[in-house]
């Protein structure tokens, strides 16, 4: 049987390590059975149980201290992925092979890691390799995404790590019970954008003739194609948590293995409908 995978990636600050506490919180009110696994070496504090932790095979503290190698915490970071990525048995010994596994891994924010770095395409590949099905969750900090610049960038980012990564990919704004009601309000138009409309509102703004060129076509790319789209996460909203994971678990074919199950038995009065009133009442909407 194949094995689920949650890639949970993003900017640095957009809420991955929150997102994959409360996810697993909402997934064990479903009885679900789920894990996580930190893929951060740099981690300084989670608070949910790991199945493993790359900080068991190697700290980003303990490259940036080593006198030979002189990295500061960027390069640092990514010389640990890179170590990672020469070790992935570490990793196949960790998560062992239980069927139907559904695994969540918190990876880093570097974003260069998502947008022209081999480390997390290899990472993806592995995890095929070990009969896996693999959704990326591209998480974005929806307090960031209230202008239509950053919005833009926010979305070139999206876009570069779904191309990198060559995987279904969800993209997620994310800290939405942090808005203000005027705030919300405001993003809702940067979920399911029109983008024209939003160059031709920001077209003023710009003074350089080739610019206003420039984002007008990635506007246009992005607008014809329906490239990128965003999801809200509300960690106080369970329906909305619903929505999102349901679109992943469609992304992924979770569930389409599952054993089938009879229907309970429902009693006699429940079961005395009246089944003209339904279908009339089907014809009707």
């Amino acid at each position: 049987m194949p094995r689920f995978a949650q890639l949970v990636i993003g900017p640095a600050g957009s809420g991955k390590s929150t997102y994959c506490s409360t996810m697993l919180q909402h997934l064990g009110s479903m009885n679900r059975s789920a894990q996580v696994v930190n893929l951060d070496p740099a981690a300084e504090h989670f608070d949910y149980p790991v199945m493993a932790d790359i900080r068991e095979l190697i700290q980003v503290d303990d490259v940036m201290e080593d006198p030979s190698l002189r990295f500061g915490p960027n390069g640092g970071l990514v010389f640990c992925m890179e170590y990672f990525a020469n070790n992935f048995d570490w990793l196949g010994e960790s998560l062992g092979h239980v069927e139907d596994d559904y695994i969540l891994f918190d990876c880093p924010g570097q974003i260069e890691l998502y947008t022209h770095l081999p480390v997390m395409k290899q990472l993806v590949e592995q995890l095929q390799q070990w009969e896996f099905r693999v959704c990326g969750v591209f998480l974005v900090d929806s307090q960031f995404m209230v202008e239509t610049f950053k919005f833009i960038s926010g979305v070139m980012a999206a876009l570069s790590a779904m191309v990198v990564l060559e995987i279904p990919q969800i993209n997620i704004m994310t800290k939405m019970d942090l808005l203000s009601p005027k705030a919300k309000k405001e993003i809702e138009k940067y979920l399911d954008p029109d983008m024209y409309s939003m160059m031709e509102d920001t077209s003023d703004n710009i003074r350089s003739k080739k610019f206003k060129k420039l984002t007008k076509a990635i506007c246009g790319l992005i607008d014809d194609y329906s490239m990128v789209r965003f999801m809200p996460f509300d960690r106080t909203d369970e329906e909305g948590m619903n929505m999102v994971l349901q679109s992943i678990d469609f992304s992924i074919q979770y569930g389409e293995d599952l054993e089938f199950k009879e229907p309970k038995e429902v009693d006699d009065d429940s079961a005395d409908l009246n089944y003209d009133e339904i279908f009339q009442g089907k014809g009707d909407t």
